[in-house]
């Protein structure tokens, strides 16, 4: 134990330490205070507002004013992409002018674009209107003209030649059986409608009047815009012919349900050919004025979409300062605001010198107050990261942000984790691949870092480098397992075996020779195929992964008894550390030993039955097992060691903790007896109070279920570093398959499309498969030892943030 007492404290693998701090700030000075404040980016306030609503709060006006020159940024935004307005550069961020001033040039430029929204809107359903006559008066002029075939002949030869081509042969014969409305008292109603519902339309019709109207369509030519989606959309032409007012007043109704447009279209065929000309002269008029008022809106957005970027983060800044300001208190004299919050140590000379600046610059009369103060809750956790370990942090913190001082799995995480991957993951090839893939994401991070990525692309640039050390250590378990997409090289020199003939025929069935020194490094390439393949890959990785698991968890379990260290907990060393390391290494270290032993030794002993009768017959003869000279003795100790570490878990610490708790407040108890049972109940922090705190039953309990799942995880979470054996297994025989029963399949055919098959097939099988889904899920296997094998020997994960009031992420913010 003094060993480990003379080991460093780990601060530097530890949350950064933080101080609670009260500001004093003068009214004139608050503003200009926080907003230095939020530059830096170091103070986490503390709302002392918490029982007001937001409309209860002081400043609760400027946070509505700057909302709604939010919520006019964000009109003028949908404006800009709609209208496929492209910004200027991004501009310097200093702000040119202050809120009122901005407040009134938004509410300025909202009204001018409100206004040439509301002209344009106008025009536009002008232009659609005069664009659906003239279709009517194209399409129904010459359903009319052809009932009048008779009555003017000279007329009908003129208006052929100007709809012709637009006159449908089947109505025209219908329609000249009708004779013309001024000798029968036929009248007729024509107008446009959306083709989705000219059958509907027409069904009506024909149910309301009974059958007695005659209803003529064609389609219009041209889509025309619809006014409330303002899509294009196909249309109808329809001249109904009816007679009687009872009938017109029923499908004008029918008209106006189904959004149809009626549009009144002359008999006289001059009359029609004079307001086709007056139309399409009004279209050509309206037409050039959209244009020029187009041309203007888009140079109007154009102007505000070049400072939009900065409009929009001088709003949120100033929000940002509200907000916070809305948390701080009013001193007794109304004079000074009054803010708590956290920071970490090492920026108090910062967080001061912003002070001073902001007092100087407001030249204020009385300076800020800074002080450090004592806090009763624990602080936030706070780890200060660079890009490299930003996303191994991100992954610890997925399963729970670190107490205040714990100790943090990230540090270990940056080696263990990509490790631990590419145990499950070995092949230099796939493992190449994956560096490319990084690489790319790394000497593009600055191009990729500015732009907005898709769900699946974010979480890669995001966990870049840890990709980049899952690539790297891929490929050196691969050199050790010797596969490049499951083909083994003679890299490192020559094979120490060989074949017993030339054809090497029977090297699956009778085995190898080996005639010279073992391979240099990993596993020799003669294996491959061999008749002892499997058996001897399997011991090998089934071994390596219990070695592996048994390192892992003694480094959590002592990662405990530095935290204990730290925070100065004797009884957790003695009562948790000791005997947890004990029953631990009794056990499963034993194991890992005997491991060692074989390797070392070459011995044929059978681990599975060692350590199966060293709890069946501890005293039994090990016979051929027998490893080394006094095995037997040793694990009857170790098995006694591995039972008295369970009662020495479970009963000493609470019934300490009780002893502890009754000497530590019997005095208090004596001298408060005396005092009346309402001065008891009263005072906040009386014996009484902290007598009910104490649940000896509470602990007792907590403290058994800590020992159980202690005693049963140590064998389940042994077994479950199995599966770095399995998944191992399992990528090497997919990618075999992939390898021998495609690629070398297609490739015995001498059919050259066969053979560019065959290699497209593996290809997509090793991207899409091999190096997405495998890599899932041995990431999601690492995430899985991590979080539960190794964090759960130390890591207690029930901090919170520090999340201090900062301007640097307000850039990315979406509102």
């Amino acid at each position: 134990m003094k060993f480990f007492d003379n080991l460093p404290p780990m601060e530097h693998l530890r949350s950064e330490k933080m101080s609670f701090v009260q500001l004093i700030i003068p009214v004139e000075s608050a503003h200009r205070a926080l907003s230095y404040l939020g530059e830096l980016g170091l103070v986490q306030f503390k709302d002392l507002n918490g029982d007001k609503s937001p409309f209860q709060r002081t400043f609760v006006n400027q946070v509505k004013r700057c909302a709604e020159m939010s919520r006019k940024l964000r009109f003028f935004t949908d404006q800009i992409s709609k209208a496929g307005v492209t910004a200027a550069s991004l501009p310097v961020m200093q702000p040119d002018f202050d809120l009122e001033e901005l407040e009134v040039r938004l509410g300025e430029h909202e009204s001018e674009l409100i206004e040439m929204n509301t002209n344009s809107e106008k025009l536009r359903h002008s232009y659609n209107e005069l664009f659906e006559f003239k279709l009517v008066l194209l399409k129904a002029g010459g359903f009319l003209v052809s009932s009048q075939k008779h009555a003017v002949p000279s007329e009908r030869e003129l208006d052929e030649h100007i709809y012709s081509g637009q006159q449908d042969g089947e109505h025209m014969s219908l329609i000249e059986q009708v004779e013309p409305s001024n000798k029968s008292g036929l009248r007729f109603i024509s107008g446009i409608i959306c083709k989705s519902k000219s059958l509907r339309f027409e069904r009506m019709l024909f149910r309301a009047t009974r059958g007695n109207m005659f209803i003529n369509q064609a389609p219009a030519g041209e889509h025309v815009m619809d006014p409330v989606s303002g899509e294009m959309v196909e249309k109808m032409v329809f001249v109904v012919f009816f007679s009687g007012e009872q009938a017109r007043t029923k499908i004008l109704k029918i008209c106006e349900a189904f959004g149809a447009n009626c549009y009144p279209v002359p008999d006289d065929v001059t009359k029609q050919r004079q307001i086709t000309r007056e139309v399409s002269s009004h279209l050509s008029e309206l037409e050039a004025t959209l244009d020029a008022g187009i041309r203007h809106r888009n140079k109007a957005l154009a102007s505000i979409a070049s400072q939009i970027w900065k409009w929009t983060l001088i709003v949120k800044k100033e929000k940002a300062v509200y907000d916070t300001l809305n948390m701080l208190n009013f001193d007794v004299t109304k004079k000074c605001l009054v803010g708590e919050g956290w920071c970490p140590m090492f920026a108090k000379p910062q967080i001061k010198d912003a002070l001073q600046r902001a007092t100087f610059d407001c030249n204020s009369q009385v300076g800020i107050i800074f002080h450090v103060m004592d806090a009763v809750e624990s602080p936030p956790t706070f780890f200060r990261t660079n890009r490299f370990t930003h996303a191994f942090q991100e992954i610890v913190d997925a399963y729970g942000v670190a107490r205040y001082e714990e100790a943090n799995p990230a540090v270990y995480s940056v080696i263990t984790f990509p490790f631990l991957f590419a145990v499950m993951f070995g092949d230099w090839g796939h493992g190449i691949c994956l560096l490319l893939g990084s690489l790319v994401l790394i000497l593009r991070e600055n191009k990729l870092g500015s732009k907005k990525l898709g769900s699946f692309m974010e979480m890669a640039f995001g966990g870049r480098y840890v990709i980049l050390l899952m690539a790297l250590f891929s490929i050196y378990c691969g050199l050790i397992y010797n596969e490049f997409f499951s083909v083994p090289f003679q890299i490192f020199g020559s094979s120490a075996y060989k074949c017993r003939d030339t054809s090497c025929g029977d090297a699956y069935t009778v085995g190898l020779i080996k005639y010279r020194e073992p391979y240099q490094f990993g596993v020799d390439p003669s294996w491959r195929g061999s008749r002892s393949e499997l058996p001897f890959l399997n011991s090998l990785k089934m071994k390596m992964s219990i070695l592996l698991g048994v390192t892992q968890m003694n480094l959590g379990i002592i990662l405990s008894y530095f935290d204990a260290k730290f925070h100065g907990s004797l009884l957790d060393i003695k009562y948790q550390f000791v005997p947890q390391m004990i029953f631990l290494n009794s056990l499963f270290g034993y194991l890992a030993l005997l491991i060692v032993i074989k390797w070392c030794t070459g011995s044929q002993a059978d681990l599975y039955h060692v350590m199966i009768y060293m709890f069946l017959s501890p005293t039994g003869d090990l016979g051929e097992n027998q490893l080394f000279w006094g095995q037997k003795q040793l694990q009857i100790l170790l098995l006694l060691l591995a039972v008295v570490a369970v009662p020495w878990m479970l009963f000493p610490k609470p019934f300490i903790l009780r002893k502890l708790h009754t000497e530590r407040f019997q005095g208090r108890t004596y001298g408060l007896l005396g005092t009346s049972e309402m001065d008891i109940d009263v005072q906040p922090d009386s014996a009484r109070q902290h007598h009910e705190d104490f649940n000896f039953s509470e602990v007792f309990v907590h403290q058994m279920i800590h020992s159980i799942e202690f005693v049963l995880g140590a064998v389940s979470n042994t077994a479950s570093y199995l599966r770095l054996w399995a998944l191992s297994l399992a990528h090497s025989e997919l990618s075999t398959v992939f390898y021998e029963k495609i690629l070398l399949l297609a490739w015995g055919y001498n059919n050259v499309v066969i053979r560019v098959a065959g290699l497209a097939v593996f290809a997509f099988a090793t991207a899409f498969i091999l190096l997405m889904m495998e890599t899932l899920s041995a990431f999601l296997h690492a995430l899985r030892l991590h979080w539960v094998e190794f964090m759960g020997k130390f890591y207690h994960g029930d901090g919170y943030k520090f999340k201090p009031f900062s301007f640097a992420s307000l850039v990315d913010e979406e509102d």
